[in-house]
């Protein structure tokens, strides 16, 4: 198993990437607005479950196999693309919860959250950078001379636990948003998401992975 040392390392390193604003990020901070923690926790739920998706695709051996296919790289980078300018034009146009709906029970939030869920799940699995990241990533910090599974299980776990922190971090701050702000300044924070999205969006889309 990894070292203490290891451990605290690649959990420092996580932790310095999970607080830059990335897609998952905004869609916290985009749903902890627009549907309190509960959408948020909907949300944080699906980009976990991609991440633990990806991070196993790697550690069988199927992320390298990716890699290696220039055209399926690029069919999974112009899908994220394009899901992520989606997503954009979507919270750009999407009009601002009121504020004492979104602290209420609103009838049919289940299925809000549900789609909140979906959301999420695709942005993990559409973004090849991420794959490029702990394909990249995640093996620096496995010794192989021991057993790969448990190592990557550890690893794995330990940078979901940190993501899903600072995924808490921007929901609250999006709760704590809709208290504070008024309607004209929800309004433009949340374009404000969808201007990062759509910024996101480009940089991928203009990404070599020859550059990485």
């Amino acid at each position: 198993m990894p070292s203490l040392q290891t451990l605290l390392m690649f959990a420092t390193a996580s932790l310095a990437l999970a607080v830059i604003p990335g897609p998952t990020m905004l869609l916290a901070l985009s749903n902890g607005m627009s549907g309190g923690l509960r959408r948020a926790a909907w949300g944080m739920a699906g980009a976990t479950l991609g991440s633990a998706v990806v991070i196993a695709v790697v550690a069988i051996g199927l992320g390298s196999l990716m890699l290696a296919s220039a055209w399926l790289f690029e069919v999974v980078r112009v899908v994220g693309v394009l899901y992520l300018l989606w997503l954009a034009v979507q919270l750009w146009r999407s009009p601002v919860a009121d504020v004492q709906a979104t602290l209420a029970h609103v009838p049919g939030r289940e299925v809000q959250g549900r789609a909140a869920f979906t959301r999420s799940l695709t942005v993990a699995l559409s973004n090849p950078k991420a794959l490029l990241f702990f394909g990249a990533f995640l093996p620096q910090f496995v010794d192989p001379a021991q057993a790969l599974a448990p190592q990557y299980a550890l690893l794995g776990a330990l940078f979901i636990a940190i993501d899903t922190a600072v995924m808490v971090a921007y929901a609250l701050a999006g709760r704590q948003a809709v208290r504070w702000l008024s309607q004209a300044g929800l309004r433009w924070l949340n374009r404000g998401c969808a201007a990062g999205m759509g910024l996101l969006a480009l940089l991928l889309a203009g990404y070599r992975r020859h550059a990485a």
